[in-house]
């Protein structure tokens, strides 16, 4: 699937959860509870992020070189699991299936070419997707709140307490 239409079916897949969501208390905390998770190692991973000027070494991206992805995929399922719907699941899981593998491999191939040097060095030692468990790699880049501001992270924070609240909405419904 295009790139440009990762968005758009985002909010499809966002207004068909929520349809089909069934929260009961129990999978709407642990859900949340994933997607609070997913959504601190976005954070982590957007203060080291200097899009198109440097290459991002440090932080999350010593242990995978999709942090970002990696966290939006946690946010997700955690999403998913507090819907208590195996429609959704099937949703964000094909939504993910649908645009990642080719946005993932567009953005290593930009790296690649931008900085190939530093990438091949990275690329060695530090998973695509998977997260290792200690860090490798150069580690060079250095956490910022003003990288995670600059990168407009507060957009998906501020989603996370806005689905919590329509979940705990649909639950009453």
């Amino acid at each position: 699937m295009p790139s440009r239409l990762r968005v758009p079916f985002g909010y499809v897949a966002g207004f068909l959860a929520l349809w089909l969501a069934r929260p009961v208390p129990l999978l709407l905390a642990l859900g949340l509870a994933l997607a609070a998770l997913g959504e601190g190692i976005r954070i982590w991973a957007s203060g080291h992020i200097e899009k198109t000027r440097s290459l991002a070494t440090g932080g999350p991206y010593a242990h995978c070189r999709n942090p970002l992805y990696c966290g939006s995929v946690l946010m997700g399922f955690g999403a998913a699991i507090a819907a208590a719907s195996p429609w959704v699941a099937l949703a964000v899981g094909g939504y993910f299936a649908a645009f990642y593998p080719s946005v993932i491999r567009s953005e290593a191939d930009f790296l690649r070419q931008k900085f190939p040097q530093e990438y091949a060095e990275w690329s060695r030692s530090v998973p695509l997707f998977l997260p290792r468990v200690m860090p490798a790699g150069p580690r060079l880049s250095r956490f910022s709140w003003q990288r995670v501001a600059q990168n407009k992270e507060w957009r998906t924070a501020l989603a996370l307490p806005g689905v919590a609240v329509l979940l705990y909405l649909r639950s009453l419904w």
